[in-house]
C-alpha cells in the first residue's frame, strides 16, 4: 500500500505562533534525507546521525529551545517521534551534526534527549515502512518563554508537545522526506 506525503505541517494544526529561521547543512526543506540522517538501527542504510541545525531570527524574550523530529506520516494514529531535545540554553543557536548520539555528546550543559517512540533517548533516523509511500520529518526548533520546561526526563515526546503549547512563542521548522521501496 503506497501513501502520499503529507502536506499540512501538523504544528500549524495545533498552535498558530510567528515563525524565525532554521538551517542545516545536511539536510533542507522538501528534500530527500541524505544516508547518514536515515536509520541504522532499523536497517534503513543510514547512521542515525543528527542533522546539523542553526536558527535565528527568534523572539528576544526566548529563554531556551526545545528541538523535536516527528513523522506525521507513520503508520500510526501518533505519528512517530524520532528526537526531542528539551531545556536548550537561549545563548545556543546550533547543534552539531551528532549531537544526538547516544550519550547527547554534542548537546549543551542542560540540555536532555527524551526517549523517541523507539524507547531510545536519541537521535533515530528514518526507517519508514517499504511501500509507505514518502514520509515528511518535521525538524522543528521552539522558541521557549521558560529557561526550562521542568519535565521529569521521562517525559515522552507527546507530553512534551503538550507542555510546549502554552510555552512557545515562535517556531522554525524545516521538512525533508525519506522513502523505502
Amino acid at each position: 500500500m503506497s501513501t502520499t506525503t503529507s502536506t499540512a505541517n501538523p504544528y500549524e494544526q495545533i498552535a498558530h505562533v510567528p515563525s524565525f529561521t532554521v538551517t542545516s547543512t545536511d539536510v533542507a526543506d522538501g528534500e530527500q534525507l541524505p544516508t547518514p540522517q536515515v536509520s541504522g538501527i532499523f536497517g534503513a542504510g543510514g547512521t542515525d546521525t543528527s542533522p546539523q541545525l542553526s536558527w535565528s531570527g527568534f523572539p528576544a524574550e526566548t529563554k531556551s529551545f526545545v528541538v523535536t523530529v516527528y513523522d506525521p506520516d507513520a503508520p500510526t494514529a501518533a505519528g512517530f517521534w524520532h528526537w526531542a531535545v528539551v531545556d536548550i540554553p537561549a545563548s545556543v543557536t546550533e547543534l552539531a551534526a551528532g549531537a544526538g548520539d547516544d550519550s547527547g555528546s554534542g548537546l549543551p550543559q542542560g540540555a536532555w534527549q527524551a526517549k523517541n517512540d523507539a524507547s531510545l533517548a536519541r537521535y533515530l533516523g528514518a526507517a519508514p515502512p517499504a511501500g509507505s509511500g514518502k514520509h515528511q520529518y518535521f525538524i522543528a526548533v521552539h522558541a521557549v518563554d521558560v529557561e526550562s520546561l521542568g519535565l521529569d526526563h521521562g517525559a515522552t515526546p507527546s507530553f512534551i508537545g503538550f507542555n510546549l503549547s502554552g510555552h512557545t512563542l515562535a517556531r522554525a521548522v524545516i521538512a525533508p522526506w525519506w522513502e523505502a521501496v
